[in-house]
């Protein structure tokens, strides 16, 4: 009855996650439309230049505390309100100190490392975006640690709904002043969708037995969560750390050997804005039940029931890699047509055919990257971020040597796929518990 009980939890958990998901990232795909064909090349290329900034001030803000507080009060639910409570204030101290920062090196990087000073007045928009990302987190980390995805789904979906309405009714007009004026307007029409997001959630959060008095600061609760979050954010920061580097050793690399700004810029666009989005686009899917899967595998690990959490694994990697391969195999069978559709225009077509075979991986990956946070892995899996983003860096700038445009990315993007697999089996860090290794998930889909 238990079990039924658990499996029930975990299905509508997940249904709610896969519906609701699929409706807002369906109205944030149509604005990511709206976004590329309003742009064109060069707006995506700069856009694109910006994402991995973006990202690292994303990790940083948010400190993996979605994961980190939902497998807290998983585990330790009557403590939930002070949980929350007690990281807020930590949170505005931290992305005080994040906007500083940024503001400070805002004209370094956009002027001597990127090579493009019009990105600079971009580069302070995003350092607003820290606090309204952080608050939202630290919420949505209560209702995942209560695996009641409900208010989630709503305020996600809302804030995809207000970043439409404003994007479809102000970018064509803005656009008409400024290629960066429209950049900036997008960066911080995502702070007023993380807005609507936050008054949606602090609606449905429990409001009773709420005593600042009582539950104000709890240095205890602060620990717990940051004993997740700290390892796990590490991970992460590497990854973002990594990503954000990438523009840059690209650009000046290239630049180096003789290709030009406009041509770094519009094909760094043409890859990440049209080659690499289309064949990630059913992400979703599998990102939507990584996240419900958080809660869940981090109850079954607390309790020593190794037998769910590999079920559980198995059961989302497998969906996963379907889903995968087969949105894989259409769109490289027919790029031209879904590139004409989606965004008008028939650029990335040669760097799809060859990425397209390598993409089954991130659909392993990302579940799996969730699973070893709520399994207590995340030294493992910084270990093996720092090994593959120093291999990705290195080949980026190597690949750019040979003067080879815009191919040195591919291929390193390639080359961190394929190192991330191999030396996830070389650690053999799904072995866990006292598990035989007969019954790992590497063995389940590699063989024993």
């Amino acid at each position: 009855m238990l079990d039924k009980i658990k499996n029930n939890i975990f299905l509508k958990s997940t249904l709610v996650l896969l519906i609701g998901g699929t409706i807002g990232k369906a109205v944030g795909f149509i604005l990511k439309i709206i976004i590329t064909r309003t742009l064109g090349s060069e707006g995506m290329g700069l856009y694109s230049m910006l994402s991995p900034t973006i990202s690292l001030i994303t990790v940083l803000s948010t400190f993996s505390y979605p994961t980190s507080i939902s497998k807290v009060i998983s585990s330790n639910s009557e403590r939930s309100k002070t949980i929350i409570l007690s990281l807020l204030p930590l949170s505005f101290i931290m992305n005080a100190f994040i906007i500083l920062i940024t503001i400070i090196f805002a004209k370094t990087l956009s002027t001597n490392l990127l090579h493009n000073s019009s990105l600079y007045f971009p580069i302070i928009c995003i350092s607003v975006l820290a606090p309204f990302i952080s608050v939202s987190s630290i919420i949505k980390g209560y209702f995942w640690g209560r695996q009641n995805m409900f208010p989630y789904m709503l305020s996600n979906f809302l804030e995809q709904v207000t970043r439409l309405i404003l994007i479809g009714i102000f970018i064509p007009k803005i656009i008409k002043i400024g290629l960066i004026h429209a950049i900036c307007f997008i960066i911080l029409v995502n702070a007023i969708g993380e807005v609507i997001s936050q008054i949606v959630m602090i609606y449905y959060f429990p409001k009773k037995s709420i005593s600042f008095k009582k539950e104000y600061i709890s240095k205890t609760a602060i620990k717990k969560v940051m004993d997740v979050s700290i390892p796990s954010t590490s991970s992460k920061i590497v990854g973002s750390f990594s990503y954000f580097l990438e523009p840059i050793i690209l650009t000046n690399v290239l630049l180096f050997v003789g290709y030009s700004n406009d041509f770094i810029v519009n094909e760094y666009g043409i890859i990440n804005a049209y080659a690499m989005s289309l064949l990630l686009l059913p992400a979703f899917f599998t990102q939507n039940m990584a996240t419900s899967l958080i809660p869940e595998l981090s109850k079954y690990y607390s309790v020593k029931d190794y037998k769910m959490c590999i079920k559980r694994i198995k059961q989302i990697v497998l969906i996963s890699c379907t889903i995968g391969s087969v949105s894989t195999l259409v769109i490289v069978l027919f790029p031209k047509f879904f590139l004409n559709l989606l965004y008008k225009t028939s650029f990335g077509i040669d760097y799809i055919r060859i990425l397209s075979p390598f993409t089954i991986l991130f659909y392993i990956e990302y579940p799996l990257s969730n699973a070893l946070q709520a399994l207590g892995k995340s030294t493992e899996a910084m270990k093996i971020s720092i090994t593959s983003s120093i291999i990705r860096l290195i080949a980026i700038a190597a690949l750019s040597l040979l003067r080879i445009g815009m191919y040195s990315l591919i291929l390193s993007i390639i080359i961190n796929y394929v190192f991330i697999r191999i030396l996830e089996k070389v650690v053999d860090i799904y072995d866990i518990g006292s598990i035989e290794k007969s019954n790992t998930i590497w063995c389940f889909f590699y063989g024993a």
